[in-house]
């Protein structure tokens, strides 16, 4: 009898750890949508990778983060992201970093990384920034340079510049391709465009307001 419990622990011990070890990778896309035909398919997850012996210098660094970014617009902010596509080295390697700028009174609002952290840092201005959990709970705190902010996978987070100078950040992700979605484009800018009857109900607004939301929204887009 006790060769036999034995044997049933062993065997349930060596099937925990092969589902253990056996997970999915993360996502680097949006969306993966399954096909027969080879000849349509895509490579999932990074790119192909180039002959080792074929790497040079160059492969592993990136200039212009020095360069600051646009931020005459609506929102008085623009950002440089630098992900695999902009930096071929990074590939396979799990990190990203963005340059992001603030004018007095800029706003980056309110979005998710769906595949990655975020870890901010400030290097000028005053920055109130913060994050949403799942609990509807807001964390938030106005930041000086030389502080730092982390905002965990695919949480609602936010930055606005409450200074009077030109603010900087340099914020790095734990993922090659982290994306990114801003909430207000995923209301009112998509194609085609949400029912503004249902955006009306579930925001509790006039629906014309939502049409005309969506209509800016649209073209901004």
């Amino acid at each position: 009898m006790k060769s036999v419990n034995f044997l049933l622990a062993f065997v349930l011990l060596a099937l925990a750890s092969s589902l253990a070890s056996a997970y999915d990778p993360s996502p680097l896309q949006d969306f993966c949508v399954a096909v027969n035909d080879t000849n349509t398919a895509i490579f999932v997850n990074g790119k192909i990778c180039k002959d080792p012996t074929l790497a040079t210098p160059d492969d592993f660094t990136f200039s212009g983060l020095n360069i600051p970014t646009d931020t005459n617009n609506f929102l008085r902010f623009n950002s440089n992201l630098v992900t695999v596509d902009q930096f071929p080295g990074l590939n396979t390697l799990g990190v990203a970093i963005a340059r992001v700028d603030y004018a007095p009174g800029g706003v980056n609002p309110p979005h998710i990384h769906p595949r990655g952290t975020e870890l901010l840092l400030v290097v000028q201005g005053t920055i109130f920034a913060g994050f949403v959990d799942a609990n509807n709970t807001l964390f938030s705190k106005i930041l000086y340079p030389g502080d730092l902010i982390v905002f965990p996978l695919a949480m609602n987070h936010f930055q606005v510049n409450i200074g009077k100078t030109d603010g900087l950040a340099f914020a790095s992700f734990n993922s090659q391709n982290p994306g990114v979605i801003t909430l207000a484009n995923t209301l009112f800018g998509t194609n085609p465009p949400i029912d503004p009857y249902a955006l009306a109900r579930a925001l509790q607004l006039d629906v014309n307001v939502v049409k005309e939301l969506q209509a800016k929204f649209r073209s901004s887009n």
